[in-house]
């Protein structure tokens, strides 16, 4: 429905059903590559793909998440993976849900005080000017090949640290940094979720070994069934609705996390045997 993957919200439902934070981390990705292949059949159908910005969002992607991937297991040897997750999910989808909510008042606002008029598409920064320069047909931009690259990269290491497909800030990125038309970001982001998201669960099964086959498993399934309901659904509303309504979302997930870090917590002190 939103061109994300869903990990952002699956991942704390995880652990709010008590799945210990680094299996939903990885375990959640299974999840997201479902999701994103049927989303991105569906979107391909309508032509909302921009192939070639998917690819160099990919190849950042890439990189990244194999960075992310790092960075897990060395904080996952030090013992503060659980928290680290935790932080790390209050304080991006806080912040981004709210500049979400924020803009996609004031765009509803603008239009109606506008009356129709047409408005700009996007406004250029200094980002755009950075060499090696391409085009996009589909998405109607002349900008630096690097700028993708460098989002995807981001991206990536989010990803694979709190496990998400990384749509939840991807979009944001993909429209407010790129300049990508709302209709086209949706699919472009699911195609390259795909790859990156398979990435991230063959390094943490083979490096780390906390992906659970069976609750993969039974995601999957869900994930499979879900996702051509969303775009159906989101066929129906427009980009600022879509996004508002996204980070409404965003903003009670957050607000439960921080609710969870309040409590006063069952045992003072949990023992763990690793190995």
């Amino acid at each position: 429905m939103f061109g994300v993957g869903g990990g952002f919200l699956m991942t704390p439902l995880l652990i709010f059903l008590g799945i210990p934070p680094a299996v939903a981390v990885s375990t959640g990705a299974n999840q997201i590559i479902a999701s994103s292949v049927t989303g991105v059949l569906a979107h391909l159908r309508r032509g909302n793909v921009d192939i070639r910005m998917g690819l160099l969002l990919l190849i950042g992607g890439l990189i990244g998440s194999s960075v992310g991937v790092w960075i897990f297991t060395a904080l996952r040897a030090l013992g503060q993976i659980d928290l680290t997750i935790t932080l790390s999910f209050v304080i991006l989808l806080g912040s981004i849900g709210t500049l979400m909510l924020v803009e996609s008042i004031q765009t509803l606002r603008s239009k109606k005080r506008a009356g129709g008029k047409r408005r700009k598409k996007h406004k250029h920064t200094w980002l755009h000017g950075l060499p090696f320069k391409m085009r996009f047909p589909k998405s109607q931009l002349y900008i630096s090949a690097l700028l993708p690259v460098m989002v995807g990269i981001v991206i990536g290491i989010i990803s694979a640290i709190m496990g998400v497909g990384g749509g939840f800030i991807m979009i944001p990125a993909m429209i407010y940094i790129l300049g990508m038309p709302t209709a086209v970001v949706f699919g472009t982001s699911l195609f390259q979720m795909i790859i990156v998201a398979s990435n991230i669960t063959f390094l943490q099964s083979t490096q780390t070994q906390t992906v659970d086959i069976v609750l993969a498993t039974l995601l999957v399934i869900g994930g499979v069934i879900g996702a051509p309901i969303g775009v159906k659904v989101g066929s129906y509303l427009k980009g600022e609705q879509l996004r508002g309504l996204l980070a409404l979302i965003v903003l009670l997930v957050c607000l439960k996390l921080v609710f969870e870090l309040t409590l006063h917590p069952r045992d003072l002190f949990t023992i763990a045997i690793l190995g």
